[in-house]
């Protein structure tokens, strides 16, 4: 549904979007995440035809975005992160009024907002005004006006934002059961978001593609190079010291004690990809001491998200 071939789009001497290419199937729900100035924004504009590229190609539902934005905006819906609603209206009235705009034909009209009235789950309130609504509410009637024409392809920027809990929960849910059917880009800052909707997962930064898998995929790979933490029984200081002598590790913090006070606690970071596990119980059976745990602890998509972002950038300066 979404085929993407070297990307580029540079704003003056800054190159925003970096030989970007990436495709995207129907039935697939795209995590796309990057820090502020990644050229993330930057790339969704461009696929939804408000920005062109300085080189590069781009097909949506296969039609190319330099010659056919008319029918590209015909096969795909956005849903900003501020919905530009008639908050004067109902938001039945409203919805119809949306199905005229689209042009959808006046005998389909009907049929059209109630399928995605059920949708997303407003037939309760759509007699309401809708400035009487809840914020979560009004995101439903947002997400229903970007679905009323049928598109192949949505574009969902911060769908949750400003969202009490349980809103986000039925957010999620519903952008879980549109994305059985429908290609959906996700556009969030929240990881939890992803990991919880999303089959996959692409990371813009500093206008490169840093990261395209599944958050399973993503989090088990980086689960690898992530800290450790141990129990041993030992000097607690000269522990500290003889860990942090071996070579690939990056770090070692001394944990606050545990149930068991005999045994010291810590948490050893290694230097980049180094699996520095057996040398760490190396050092611990050379010593004479005793060791009761060593733990990889699962890395998370935020540490994923922080490691191909912050860290990266941190090493590059």
């Amino acid at each position: 549904m979404i085929e993407v071939e070297g990307l580029n789009k540079w704003f003056g001497d800054t190159h925003a979007v970096d030989d970007i290419s990436f495709s995207v199937k129907k039935g697939e729900v795209l995590g796309f995440l990057g820090p502020n100035g990644a050229g993330k924004t930057t790339t969704l504009r461009i696929l939804t035809c408000y920005l062109l590229p300085n080189s590069g190609s781009a097909r949506i539902a296969g039609h190319d975005i330099f010659t056919e934005s008319t029918a590209i905006r015909k096969r795909l819906g956005y849903l900003a992160e501020e919905s530009p609603l008639y908050h004067d209206m109902n938001a039945l009235d409203y919805l119809r009024f949306i199905a005229e705009v689209h042009g959808i034909p006046a005998s389909e009209r009907s049929s059209a907002v109630s399928r995605v009235v059920k949708l997303c789950g407003i037939d309760s309130m759509k007699h309401k005004d809708i400035a009487e609504l809840s914020r979560g509410f009004r995101q439903r009637v947002g997400l229903a006006q970007t679905m009323i024409h049928d598109p192949d392809i949505l574009f969902l920027d911060e769908p949750t934002s400003g969202l009490d809990p349980n809103q986000i929960a039925e957010i999620r849910r519903l952008i879980t059961e549109i994305g059985r059917e429908k290609t959906v880009v996700l556009s969030t800052h929240r990881l939890e978001d992803v990991s919880l909707t999303c089959t996959r997962v692409i990371i813009i930064n500093q206008g490169k593609l840093v990261a395209d898998a599944p958050p399973d995929r993503l989090q088990a790979e980086f689960t690898a190079k992530s800290k450790l933490r141990l129990s041993v029984r030992g000097p607690r200081a000269e522990v500290a010291d003889a860990f942090g002598g071996i070579e690939g590790v990056k770090s070692v913090l001394a944990l606050p004690e545990g149930s068991d006070k005999s045994f010291a606690r810590f948490e050893v970071v290694p230097e980049g990809e180094a699996d520095v596990a057996e040398a760490l119980f190396c050092a611990v059976r050379d010593k004479g001491w005793t060791m009761n745990e060593l733990v990889t602890e699962r890395a998370s998509l935020e540490d994923v998200f922080r490691r191909l972002t912050i860290d990266a950038k941190q090493e590059a300066e």
